[in-house]
């Protein structure tokens, strides 16, 4: 027989009896209460209304109509309690009586015939008592015999399953802890024994084809497969860079150490878990996840580690298959993998340091050398000759393209240590444009070089700081005044595209090759095969300049027709 079945009937039986035993107690209890309340309504009342009518009859000589008041009240409340056999007909002569005692006078013989007649009423009352009180005590034994023998029942039912199940239960779950323990010791022959045609019986066959099962996995390739698994999760595991796999629903199939450690979170709370789930509870895997697409620019994420800040970049492979038998890839997930660059980061910081330093420094000295060639050019110094003076230009070049240098390196490391400050306000567009052009007109006239400006009238204000934005537009004009020839033209076109005022400086130069244009606004680069001097930081400058203020740097150019630089910025709203 089933278990489950075993359990049916005896819980079931069990079930049924306490159901019989309590609706029997119902019954007998509502039967007591019944013939008690028959004793009380019936039987109480009327000796309690016999004896205020004796009590009213016995008073009748010293207050006649106050006791014929009393009594009537009484009588009519018994002539509507009437109950038992043969008390109509007391009744019916009491009332007969009292009418005579009421309408003549008061005689004793008269009131002894009522007092016969209410003493012959509560006689019935207390006949009907005693045999209703009877009728309850043998409902009440019946009640205790029936609720003896249902719960004795119930009490032989409840105490065989006591003995016997949890024995029927528990000694084959022991057999099966022990064989599965015997298992996970890698003893694959174990094999248990109780094969009832019972639940038991079916899972012990369960089990033993499992165990089967395990003996020809253990000696097949399948078992290298997995311990080839178990060692690239320990390499994983002992990576230092913090990883992080999903597949292709977004859900964290493996995860190492490192990860665990900086996002403070337990591995059994990570694995099997949606990465967007995880998100909501978690900052840095909201931003881990984030799209990066539509930012400028990948900037290292700053993570308190090992009790200092450290610095990681993100980089996110995605995971393709080629099926067998099959051409097209298809995707199975991603991996997030965080590079620890913290050492780069403090090396990049004291580059950066050193470079502000020693600009800052060689600032005095040149401005220094720019004073001593004026005085050396005053006549009250002396005459020099031509010689001198040719020396004393060159010089002056020279420092006049250190202190180019030194102002940029300034800059660029106020940038990277973010203490450049932006004046953003509102901004006349044309005037910004005029102040580029007047600062670069003496270098356009010594190369002949017109300057045109193609500008759409009426455009509105923009949300920028004057001063930086006019002076990226003095680095373009300066390279394309560089890399223009003698007696060319640059145009200055200031236009509205997208919602945004379009600043844009076209050269009619030699170009940029294209496999150059993405390299030329990063730091120090300079074009292959240009024999212009510069430290390379002009355009990087500028980028940062211009992505400061929320607005976009770009180059279009073609190599042998020319370059154009534009920037775009944001309009301010009134």
């Amino acid at each position: 027989m089933k278990i489950k079945t075993k359990l049916n009937l005896g819980v079931g039986l069990l079930f049924v009896l306490i159901i019989i035993l309590s609706l029997l107690s119902t019954f007998h209890i509502y039967s007591i209460k019944r013939d008690t309340q028959n004793i009380l309504k019936a039987n109480y009342e009327t000796l309690e209304y016999s004896r205020n009518m004796l009590l009213a009859l016995d008073r009748i000589h010293d207050n006649k109509s106050k006791s014929i008041v009393v009594f009537e009240a009484n009588l009519e409340k018994q002539l509507a309690n009437i109950t038992e056999i043969g008390e109509d007909k007391a009744t019916y002569k009491l009332r007969d009586d009292f009418n005579q005692l009421r309408l003549h006078s008061v005689t004793d013989s008269l009131k002894y015939e009522i007092h016969q007649t209410i003493f012959q009423i509560m006689k019935l009352n207390m006949d009907a008592i005693k045999l209703k009180s009877d009728l309850a005590k043998r409902t009440s034994e019946s009640a205790n015999t029936w609720i003896i023998v249902i719960g004795t029942l119930c009490f032989l039912i409840a105490f065989n399953l006591l003995i016997n199940l949890p024995n029927n239960i528990a000694n084959p779950i022991k057999e099966l802890t022990a064989s599965i323990k015997e298992i996970a010791n890698k003893n694959y022959s174990e094999r248990v024994h109780f094969l009832d045609h019972n639940e038991y019986g079916d899972l012990a066959r369960s089990f033993n084809t499992m165990a089967e099962k395990l003996q020809e996995y253990h000696s097949s390739n399948l078992y290298k497969l997995s311990f080839e698994k178990k060692r690239l999760e320990t390499l994983i595991n002992k990576m230092h860079d913090p990883i992080i796999g999903l597949d292709s629903q977004e859900i964290v199939v493996f995860v190492n150490d490192a990860a665990l450690k900086i996002v403070g979170l337990k591995k059994e709370a990570v694995l099997g878990q949606s990465v967007a789930t995880l998100a909501i509870q978690n900052d840095l895997i909201r931003s881990l996840i984030k799209n990066d697409a539509s930012s400028q620019k990948i900037l290292p994420i700053k993570i308190f580690a090992d009790g200092k800040e450290s610095y990681f970049e993100k980089e996110l492979v995605n995971i393709t298959i080629t099926p067998t038998g099959e051409e097209q890839t298809i995707f199975i997930g991603e991996v997030i993998i965080l590079r620890n660059i913290t050492v780069f980061k403090e090396l990049d910081f004291a580059k950066t340091n050193f470079i502000a330093t020693v600009s800052h420094e060689l600032k005095t000295p040149i401005s220094s050398i720019k004073l001593s060639l004026l005085l050396l050019e005053k006549e009250a110094t002396g005459a020099i000759n031509d010689e001198q003076k040719q020396l004393i230009e060159s010089i002056k070049e020279d420092s006049q393209r250190l202190l180019k240098i030194t102002g940029e390196l300034l800059d660029i490391s106020q940038l990277e240590t973010g203490n450049i400050h932006l004046n953003i306000e509102k901004s006349d567009p044309y005037q910004i444009v005029n102040y580029a052009i007047e600062a670069v007109k003496v270098q356009a006239e010594q190369k002949q070089i017109s300057i045109q400006v193609d500008a759409e009238p009426n455009l509105p204000f923009v949300k920028a700081d004057s001063e930086k934005t006019g002076w990226v537009l003095i680095n373009f004009l300066t390279n394309a005044i560089t890399y223009s020839s003698t007696q060319s033209q640059i145009i200055v076109k200031l236009q509205m595209e997208h919602d945004k005022v379009s600043f844009k400086v076209v050269d009619f130069g030699k170009g940029i090759d294209s496999r150059y244009k993405n390299k030329v606004f990063d730091k120090y680069f300079q074009i292959p095969g240009s024999n212009k001097s510069g430290t390379g930081l002009g355009l990087a400058i500028s980028k940062e300049f211009i992505e400061a203020q929320n607005g976009t740097i770009e180059v279009e150019s073609e190599l042998g027709f020319g370059s154009t630089f534009s920037i775009s910025m944001v309009t301010h709203s009134i």
